[in-house]
């Protein structure tokens, strides 16, 4: 008989690895040689043509005859672990150094691409993303390479603008997430964590309806008790099955642009109301400035939409600088609403998961803080704790986390959307104001 191929089928959303049963015919035939053959044979010979191939097996199914074949082997299993992770960004990774730092040795890491690699994006990390890198111990290495910010320029749909300082108890930092991520991952990797780059992940392992490890697009599969999925907005992996809510980004990058030291800018512009543009300065000489809009008609053509940015907001000061690479574009995932997050054997960390700010499209600190929740929702159910629990447990977490300030990301696009940000920045010239909104910044 000739090997049935493995189809795929769909557990809580997500594409997972089957294979058919093999159909002993020897067993048949063996049976049919019992003392009790006779009357067997008696009654299949009465039964109808159609219930006759069903009895027959697979073979006798509208199939033609074929000579027999060995059963090809299924892949065998590479790897057994206790963890495995797919996709090695911030939210993987953070969690994969968490489990290293709980002492969960045998934990795999895998990722498409090998590092350190280039990752297009902003590249910003706020005050808490920093103190998660402290808290990961992964910081010192990270900030020798970051570009201090303390201060940001607000530009209004309504042309107002403000400059703010939060002085060093506000410092975020610029970093590039080649930079970033390798220095996560080669933390974690000093904490033992086994990390295998090059690796595809086309499905997920199951053993019933639970999670049980990861299968490559080569066949090769991962064995792990637990599944934690980091593999960004375009996830396949994930459990939260409503309409994505998607920001289309585009970015490119300039070296000799002039801007103000140490200071990010954000410009609210109608042209990609209700998202906004920005420049980060990578460098003391470097710059990212990009775009961030909604378009879930993909009616608009992002290149223009950018190119007229650029004409309005930055045309004089590029003149001047060396553009670096072409343009280069992205989807953001993002929610209001923090949806399902786990499944029996799996939780999913990060962009994967939707949590990216609505309003900022901030995601690194998010992806960091829900990689160590799932981390040690993981651990204790290692140690024991019943898994529901510990699932139930990581996704409170993550709500009380990001909940109220997701939500509150709804009345900050109505603002501007409106004019409502442009009164806000004219009271901001107050110096009263402009104090709280820098300790709003030093909070952040």
């Amino acid at each position: 008989m000739e090997a049935q191929p493995a189809w795929p089928r769909r557990v809580d959303g997500a594409a997972v690895h089957a294979g058919r049963a093999h159909v002993d015919h020897g067993a048949r035939v063996r049976a049919r040689r019992a003392p009790r053959a006779a009357h067997a044979a008696a009654a299949w010979r009465r039964a109808p043509a159609a219930g006759r191939a069903h009895a027959r097996g697979p073979r006798a199914v509208g199939l033609d005859p074929a000579p027999r074949r060995r059963r090809a082997a299924r892949p065998a299993v590479v790897r057994r672990a206790a963890v495995a992770i797919v996709g090695a960004g911030p939210a993987g990774t953070a969690a994969a150094l968490r489990l290293g730092q709980l002492g969960v040795r045998d934990v795999v890491l895998v990722d498409r691409a090998d590092f350190p690699r280039d990752k297009t994006c902003g590249s910003g990390v706020s005050p808490r993303g920093i103190r998660t890198l402290r808290e990961l111990g992964a910081w010192d290495a990270i900030e020798p390479h970051a570009y201090r910010v303390t201060g940001l320029r607000l530009v209004t749909p309504g042309d107002r603008e403000v400059v703010v300082s939060g002085g060093e108890a506000a410092a975020a930092v610029v970093c590039l997430r080649r930079t970033l991520d390798h220095a996560l991952l080669e933390r974690a990797r000093a904490l033992g964590v086994d990390f295998r780059p090059g690796v595809t992940v086309q499905a997920l392992r199951t053993e019933g309806e639970r999670v049980a490890g990861v299968v490559g697009r080569d066949g090769r599969e991962i064995a792990a008790r637990f599944t934690l999925v980091a593999d960004g907005a375009h996830s396949r992996l994930a459990v939260d099955t409503r309409p994505p809510r998607t920001l289309q980004a585009i970015m490119g990058w300039w070296e000799g642009a002039p801007f103000r030291g140490h200071h990010v800018e954000m410009v609210f512009d109608r042209l990609v109301t209700p998202g906004y543009g920005w420049l980060f300065p990578e460098s003391a000489t470097r710059v990212n400035i990009g775009i961030c809009y909604e378009d879930p008609a993909h009616a608009r053509n992002g290149r223009h939409v950018f190119e007229a940015f650029l004409d309005k907001h930055y045309a004089r000061r590029l003149r001047g600088a060396t553009q670096v690479g072409g343009f280069k574009g992205h989807p953001i995932a993002y929610t209001f609403r923090i949806g399902r997050l786990s499944a029996p054997g799996r939780l999913v960390v990060g962009e994967a998961g939707r949590m990216v700010h609505p309003a900022t499209a901030e995601g690194i600190s998010q992806g960091m803080r829900s990689g160590i929740f799932a981390a040690e929702a993981v651990a204790a159910a290692l140690g024991g704790l019943d898994e529901r629990a510990a699932r139930a447990g990581y996704e409170a977490r993550c709500r009380r986390a990001f909940g109220a300030s997701f939500a509150a990301a709804r009345l900050w696009r109505a603002a501007v959307s409106s004019s409502a940000l442009d009164r806000v920045v004219a009271a901001v010239q107050r110096p009263a104001v402009k104090t709280a909104l820098a300790r709003l910044m030093a909070a952040m």
